[in-house]
């Protein structure tokens, strides 16, 4: 591949649709090996992505299990400390 055929955009790979087409599997090979995107160019102008392929999700509830702590009873009433560490009373709080 010559210079000329493939460059960066903003430190993303590019290349030119003809060179893309001489090569297609080889460079979603590499694609799906680096996790690098390369960004396919006509007459200079950016047309398409190849990007590596990534399983969505399906799972939404305990999606982030693990990422919060409870240090205290998240039921109980605030203990009276935080009343009167302002001065204020609890109708302050709403």
């Amino acid at each position: 591949m010559t210079a000329s055929d493939e460059t960066t955009l903003g430190g993303i790979r590019t290349i030119k649709a003809s060179e893309f087409k001489a090569k297609c599997l080889k460079l979603m090979d590499e694609v799906a090996e680096s996790g690098q995107e390369i960004v396919v160019t006509k007459n200079g102008r950016p047309v398409s992505r190849v990007v590596p392929y990534r399983e969505k999700s399906t799972l939404t509830f305990g999606r982030n299990r693990g990422l919060f702590e409870t240090h205290a009873d998240i039921v109980e009433p605030m203990p009276a400390e935080w009343f009167e560490k302002d001065g204020g009373d609890e109708d302050d709080l709403f």
